[in-house]
């Protein structure tokens, strides 16, 4: 019997372990996902999310329970035809091109705002179908700061919008402009007020998202106290122009900006975001549960670690993705995976087959790696990750470079460069102010085989970088890069594909693979 008895508890806690593995885990994605928001229609619940100056813009992610999540379209293809967004004439829109959006469904339409600094302008994307389009885009003037678009029960339009003072501004009911002769008042004249007079000083109130439930007007905000610690604030009226009441409404770990989302069984979470370096802002959900009219957010005010959503382990692969450059007929030219640094240039890049591959043909003469047009990135992930690729530079011409980098204001790169008709492997550093070539290695070869290993656990945030002759044998090259989230660029580290000319155009390479990976070269 106690034999039998050891075996019965062993039993049950195998059992209880592996529906603990089951459960999804935060953070629900661990990459650069964030200003999140979030609608559902049925039983899809579709996310959008902000990534600035990549093209295209706007990510829509798709999931069917909460945890896992994959891109099914982006809102626009090219947010603005300008020098910022072109790279040209010494212009770049690096930190900026479009902020904060957010989605919403009404009348069998999809709807995604945004706004832009690069731009001045206030977007409006709508869609009947949010996964095939077509999107019908319109801007107005001004930019809305964090706008939050609300289709209230009487027909009305608004966005709310502002940082620190919250204004209530009503669009036209086709959502095509400011209506003429219609509301607009600030509603909220400081959202920090409820932190208290001795915890002014921090970030101002913002990130706007507005809903309506039982007949009252919640504004989820997020703002920091004098001591910068990102806190959800939230307010709420009776009016939609007020007053509003307000409250500290979550602060832990730095999670916070988002709204609400309910699933079809009628439980409430909150869709939110936390800082976490080098990688970027990532997304957490938190249950939510409502007393006294109020929603209360997290477990015990905090946030989870697991949650009673399926496994989301293997999520993160909706979101990046391994490419060997092989197109059937019909696909598209790139997995919806892929974004540009900035608007290609689509004269000069294409996917060729037998076998496949990705070519960039340099265009034009640049002075540094991150002002080269047609690099192709995807994000970095945690908690480790690698990528590696393989490419053909037999191409190339006096003056060009062309490999694999680690994007963001201090980048590193590995690469092939061509200097006086010899070419090297180079190991490039950007950690100081200045870009430094680190180690440089004789190369005659035709096809050379690159890999960076990025490590985010507990903000190591360290990246190594490796070559191969073989794509067996690696072999590290160069310094360790200290990543940093710098918000000259303000996005997590990207893995990115490049090629630039400093001498002369017409150059060259053809990339073969590439492969991502959840493991990391060991480091003595």
């Amino acid at each position: 019997m106690k034999k039998r008895a050891i075996l019965m508890a062993a039993v049950g806690l195998f059992a209880a372990v592996a529906a603990q593995a089951e459960k999804a885990k935060n953070p629900i994605i661990w990459a650069d996902v964030p200003d999140p928001s979030i609608v559902r229609v049925g039983d899809a619940y579709y996310m959008s999310s902000t990534t600035m100056h990549m093209s295209p813009g706007v990510p829509i992610m798709k999931s069917t329970d909460l945890s896992n999540w994959e891109v099914v379209n982006y809102a626009y293809d090219r947010l603005v035809e300008n020098d910022k967004m072109n790279l040209e004439n010494g212009q770049n829109a690096y930190g900026k091109g479009s902020w904060a959006s957010c989605i919403r469904y009404h009348n069998d339409t999809y709807y995604v705002s945004t706004f832009s600094s690069t731009s001045g302008k206030t977007h409006v994307y709508s869609t009947k179908d949010i996964e095939k389009g077509p999107w019908k885009a319109v801007e107005f003037s001004p930019s809305l700061h964090d706008n939050s678009l609300f289709f209230d029960d009487d027909g009305r339009v608004y966005m709310i919008s502002g940082g620190g003072r919250i204004t209530l501004t009503e669009l036209t009911e086709d959502v095509t402009g400011i209506k003429p002769g219609g509301t607009s008042k600030v509603i909220i004249e400081n959202g920090n007020a409820v932190f208290g007079p001795d915890q002014q000083g921090g970030l101002g109130a913002e990130g706007s998202h507005m809903y309506k439930v039982n007949g009252k007007y919640y504004l989820f905000l997020i703002a920091s106290p004098r001591q910068w610690f990102r806190t959800v604030l939230l307010y709420r009226a009776d009016n939609i122009e007020g007053p509003y009441e307000g409250k500290v409404a979550f602060k832990d770990q730095g999670v916070a900006q988002g709204g609400l989302v309910t699933a079809p069984n009628g439980e409430w979470f909150a869709y939110l975001f936390g800082d976490r370096g080098a990688v970027g802002r990532i997304p957490y959900l938190v249950p939510v549960k409502w007393e006294d009219g109020w929603p209360v957010i997290g477990v015990d005010g905090k946030v989870p670690e697991t949650l009673d959503l399926p496994d989301n382990s293997k999520g993160i692969y909706g979101i990046v993705a391994s490419d060997e450059f092989e197109r059937k007929e019909g696909d598209p030219k790139l997995p919806l995976e892929w974004q540009w640094n900035h608007n290609p240039d689509n004269k000069n890049w294409e996917i060729l087959g037998n076998p496949g591959r990705f070519r960039i043909t340099t265009g034009r003469v640049d002075k540094d790696v991150v002002s080269a047009k047609n690099m192709l990135t995807q994000r970095t992930f945690g908690p480790v990750s690698s990528a590696s690729t393989c490419v053909d530079v037999s191409n190339m011409k006096d003056g060009d470079v062309a490999g694999f980098i680690a994007l963001q204001s201090k980048y590193g790169y590995v690469a092939v460069k061509m200097a006086d008709g010899k070419k090297s492997i180079v190991m490039v550093s950007a950690q100081g102010r200045d870009p430094e070539e680190v180690e440089a290695v004789p190369f005659d070869g035709k096809n050379a085989y690159f890999k960076i290993d990025c490590d985010f656990r507990n903000q190591t945030d360290r990246a190594n970088f490796y070559y191969s002759l073989d794509g067996k044998e690696w072999k590290k090259i160069g310094s360790t890069l200290r990543m940093s989230y710098e918000l000259t660029h303000f996005m997590g580290y990207r893995f990115g594909l490049f090629n630039y000319a400093t001498q002369t155009v017409g150059g060259y390479v053809d990339f073969d693979y590439y492969r991502i990976a959840e493991e990391i070269t060991p480091v003595n």
